[in-house]
């Protein structure tokens, strides 16, 4: 587990005592024991569903929930429990698309964040179930393009189309008199190919929206109105939308029963011992990092993505770059009363 020898730069590292690498606990008897009781206490089927901090959703975890499913089975009703700062938004709507598949009525379990494209993942869901400390937030979609400007480390910055309008709007408001065209001044920060391309994705965060609320509202008008809210009606992309806001936008969310709740809040408890970062220091130019990002959980089967990988500093290059990636899905599966451990290869 020791890192390997480079060319050039790691040259010179030397060998040491081979060191235990640290890992992350996996806690799944916990886990599915929680799961258990909270599936007992609602009357069916619960899909837990999270992510680290450092984590999001993604295309990938379709696959994995796939996998978990086709375990569980088709059932009536099935309970989501969802904690995730966002990710991407069309994996938001497949990963729906696919749980609507094995369900006739899902209701999402938000008893902490559910955050961007994971708001959109419950706008999916027939029910919104929202714990005190529960938020969703707007679903405006800001992009990092490679015409984006940069910011005072060199990097690219993240723009979204709101932020284009509202200096749009400021400009035309303070220059009404002027007939100055805003786009002149805007293009020497902004390039206009980038202009072009959030106002796709925000149209796309739209269609993503009104795609997801079509699963169970039929009035058209109600659910462009939803979905142009969500998407520009505040002023920050983080602002929290509790339960009295969620409800005045027009979803249909409900208070979360208390013992419901304190049973996802341990549960959240060991998923974040899960997630803690495991990471290993040889020195100071090399380490070795194990980390559990997104966690896919249903009964008697556990599902996440571990990175695990070590880092070499390139002093020359000033920069960190990384060696033996073993990065990959893996699962905890429960047969006849014993456990089973493989790696998963998705692509």
């Amino acid at each position: 587990m020791m890192p390997a020898r480079l060319s050039g730069g790691a040259s010179s590292m030397e060998e040491q005592t081979p060191q235990k690498i640290k890992q992350p606990p996996v806690l799944f008897k916990k886990t599915q024991a929680l799961l258990t009781k909270i599936g007992e206490r609602l009357g069916a089927p619960v899909l837990a569903y999270w992510n680290s901090p450092r984590g999001s959703i993604c295309h990938s975890d379709v696959l994995a929930a796939y996998a978990l499913l086709e375990q569980l089975g088709k059932h009536e009703l099935i309970y989501l429990f969802v904690k995730s700062d966002g990710g991407n938004g069309q994996a938001s709507l497949r990963l729906m698309n696919l749980i609507r598949q094995y369900a006739s009525h899902v209701r999402l379990l938000a008893p902490l964040e559910c955050s961007s494209a994971a708001t959109m993942l419950a706008l999916g869901a027939d029910e919104i179930h929202m714990g005190p400390m529960a938020y969703l937030c707007a679903v405006d979609t800001s992009l990092t393009h490679d015409l984006s400007p940069l910011d005072r480390d060199n990097d690219r910055v993240r723009v979204s189309l709101d932020e284009l309008s509202r200096v749009i709007r400021r400009w035309n408001t303070e220059n009404k008199d002027a007939h100055l065209n805003p786009y002149q001044s805007l293009s020497q920060h902004v390039h206009p190919l980038l202009i072009g391309a959030v106002d796709r994705a925000d149209s796309l965060s739209i269609m993503l929206c009104k795609e997801l609320l079509s699963y169970h509202l039929d009035d058209e008008s109600r659910i462009l109105e939803i979905a142009q809210v969500l998407n520009s009606k505040y002023p920050s992309h983080g602002y929290p939308i509790m339960l009295d806001e969620a409800r005045r936008i027009g979803l249909k969310v409900v208070p979360m029963d208390k013992a419901v709740n304190d049973d996802l809040l341990a549960l959240n408890s060991l998923y974040s011992e899960m997630g803690q970062r495991a990471t290993t220091d040889f020195d100071e130019i090399r380490s070795h990092s194990n980390e559990i990002l997104n966690i896919l959980e249903a009964g008697d089967l556990q599902i996440y993505f571990q990175n695990d990988k070590d880092w070499f500093y390139r002093s020359e290059e000033r920069r960190w770059i990384t060696l033996n990636d073993n990065s990959n899905w893996r699962s905890i599966r429960r047969v006849d009363g014993r456990l089973h451990r493989e790696i998963l290869h998705v692509a």
